[in-house]
């Protein structure tokens, strides 16, 4: 399948931040990933997929279980990546949105934080339904509103008071679009499931200080940062200077504990 010019500059951005996703994220991405293996019924025997697996986080918790765990990422060296940190688990460059792997072929999909970086999120969902077999379940995890998730909020609001927003980003989804448990359901019910659930799952991102969500945005992701790269160097300082100072207020013991909670979705394909 080409790439559309938001998967290109996803998928460039990805290629080049493995490790630095890894040191900034493992923490705070493997909070819900208990959770979202309990709604997907995940155990002994289970043939699971991992979809935008990353550094393969919830692929290892699935085979710690006992699962059969496989791994997809668009990015060659999350795949890369994946298979050092996860040896003897098999981990697969491919697309979301069109899965290198047969109908029917597992019991339970799981997207952990995935969902925002696909260009057609519905082609996902509609992948992943395919290749489920009947009665299997997927589940995704996406940020909580902005109001909520308060590490991305602080920097986003640095940006509009002290910079720009408008950088020339080719334009993908909506950052926070399932983050409306509504529209969970309503594109889960599209792509043919049934019995969809929303929950939110409480979660702190733990950043050792002086470092701030500035920069694990601008180190360890690829929008945010890109839109901050994209500032004058004037005004990037004057963003980090202010969420320095917003975050200030979440600093404990030598770090900064922001709430960052998720959204989990899950359905069960008929």
């Amino acid at each position: 399948m080409e790439e559309d010019a938001f998967s290109a500059f996803e998928h460039q951005g990805w290629e080049h931040l493995a490790q630095s996703y890894h040191w900034y994220y493992a923490d705070l991405t493997t909070q819900s990933i208990g959770l979202l293996l309990d709604v997907l019924g995940v155990g002994r025997e289970t043939r699971f997929l991992d979809v935008a697996s990353g550094p393969g986080y919830l692929a290892a918790a699935a085979a710690a279980r006992g699962a059969y765990a496989v791994g997809v990422d668009f990015a060659a060296a999350m795949v890369e990546e994946a298979t050092h940190l996860n040896p003897g688990l098999t981990f697969r460059v491919g697309s979301a949105e069109d899965l290198p792997f047969p109908d029917e072929s597992f019991d339970a999909v799981g997207i952990n934080f995935g969902m925002f970086h696909f260009s057609h999120p519905e082609r996902a969902l509609a992948e992943a339904f395919r290749v489920l077999r009947h009665g299997g379940r997927i589940a995704f995890t996406v940020w909580a509103s902005r109001d909520k998730a308060v590490a991305l909020d602080i920097v986003l609001k640095a940006i509009e008071a002290c910079g720009k927003t408008d950088v020339g980003l080719p334009e993908g989804p909506p950052f926070f679009r399932f983050s409306d448990w509504a529209e969970c359901e309503r594109v889960l019910l599209e792509a043919g499931f049934v019995q969809p659930t929303v929950q939110e799952v409480n979660q702190t991102w733990s950043i050792r200080a002086p470092e701030t969500p500035f920069h694990a945005l601008m180190r360890g992701g690829v929008r945010v940062a890109a839109t901050l790269k994209a500032q004058t160097p004037v005004a990037l300082a004057l963003i980090e200077k202010t969420v320095s100072e917003s975050a200030a207020a979440y600093e404990v013991d030598g770090e900064v504990r922001v709430p960052m909670p998720a959204v989990l979705a899950s359905a069960r394909r008929r």
